[in-house]
């Protein structure tokens, strides 16, 4: 018999049974999950307040109807708490359940600094459908909106606010936004683009305080300077979610290691999405994700099928300033050729010391240029 158990029923999750199901319609399917299983495309979260959509506008599909259609028993508001690899069994709050593969598609938690103050803990945090919600109610009256965190969540963000038009400020230690994946030339683009639009930067320092200020917030910078909002999100990163792996025994470093056939250490067991680091790679992308489902649903139905990863540029979602970038392996040897633009874009292209295009990051209305390049990449898992 063969029992899949997926953990999770973020886009990972559900992506992963609806192949699985494709191609072995008898197959038991269990998906377990501590939310209340409704399908939502996460990447619209950060886009969704100018879309018009409201939390529940964005949820497709009830845990119910995701059932029906997958053929599958889903656990919803259910907590793991441990899994016994050796008996093939996944302990929950709500009993036991036994699989034959186990899938763990847990995705990704907020990064969470240490800050002082009596509001540290009304700081938000947006990593779910629920955590939407709840900021969508706080976000009802409020006009100014302070955003920890320069990168691409934060970014979106901050795109989204402004064309409601909202007031946002933009803090952390960054020299320039998207810094981990943007060369300075473009995340200055970027930075000017938001500025331009009504942003406030408030880069290379770090948010120290959050105290209560009458209805809303005062936040205290570690350079000195204060500002104030009527509410604050922090955007500074997502960490895979490694505690259930890591308990379980499986091998874990910045997530859940796994080889090209997303088996981690432990055999019988898999990881997928934003949890997984895949051949030393972890990519919290929509692209990879459903590239890995697609691989992982054939073995898991008796085909071995290695995962390989294509060049994958990433849409960054300011409308106001778009940006595509694909950025260069980490560590490698090359130098960024940097194009201004007429309407304050860049177009900048890394290469490597032999001419070889590695990379590129392509801002402004030149973004729309960037799909003509995505075959001169090499792949980045062959």
């Amino acid at each position: 018999m063969n029992r899949i158990v997926i953990i999770g029923t973020g886009m990972a999750g559900y992506n992963l049974a609806r192949e699985v199901r494709k191609l072995a319609p008898d197959v038991s399917l269990t998906l377990i999950t501590g939310d209340d299983g409704r399908f939502y495309p996460k990447p619209m979260l950060s886009s969704a307040l100018s879309m018009g959509k409201t939390p529940d506008q964005l949820a497709t599909a009830s845990a119910e109807e995701q059932a029906r259609s997958l053929d599958a028993r889903i656990m919803t508001r259910t907590r793991v708490t441990g899994i016994d690899s050796a008996g093939r069994m996944v302990t929950t709050d709500r009993g036991e359940v036994p699989y034959d593969r186990l899938v763990l598609a847990v995705g990704a938690e907020p990064i969470r600094p240490p800050m002082e103050g009596d509001a540290a803990d009304a700081v938000l945090h947006i990593n779910n459908l629920d955590d939407y919600s709840a900021f969508r109610r706080r976000l009802e009256g409020a006009q100014r909106v302070a955003i920890i965190g320069p990168g691409l969540i934060g970014c979106e963000f901050a795109n989204d606010l402004l064309k409601s038009g909202r007031g946002v400020a933009v803090i952390g230690p960054d020299p320039h936004p998207v810094s981990t994946l943007l060369p300075a030339a473009a995340g200055q683009a970027l930075q000017q683009a938001l500025g331009e639009a009504g942003t406030a930067w408030h880069l290379g320092t770090t948010v120290k305080g959050v105290s209560r200020e009458g209805e809303g917030y005062r936040l205290a910078l570690a350079n000195g300077e204060t500002l104030s909002a009527d509410l604050v999100l922090s955007a500074v990163g997502l960490r895979p979610s490694t505690a259930l792996a890591r308990a379980a025994g499986l091998e874990v470093n910045r997530g859940i290691v796994t080889d090209r056939l997303l088996q981690t250490s432990t055999p019988g067991i898999y990881a997928l999405g934003d949890c997984a680091e895949v051949a030393g790679l972890n990519l919290p992308f929509v692209q990879p994700l459903l590239i890995g489902a697609r691989a992982l649903a054939r073995t898991l139905t008796g085909e071995e099928t290695p995962v390989s990863y294509p060049a994958m540029p990433v849409m960054i979602k300011t409308s106001l300033h778009p940006v595509t970038v694909a950025p260069p392996p980490r560590e490698v040897e090359g130098e960024w050729q940097v194009e201004a633009q007429e309407d304050g874009g860049v177009k900048a292209l890394f290469h490597a010391p032999d001419g070889t295009l590695l990379g590129f990051a392509f801002t402004g209305k030149a973004a729309a240029e960037a799909r003509s390049l995505i075959a001169e990449l090499p792949p980045l898992l062959p």
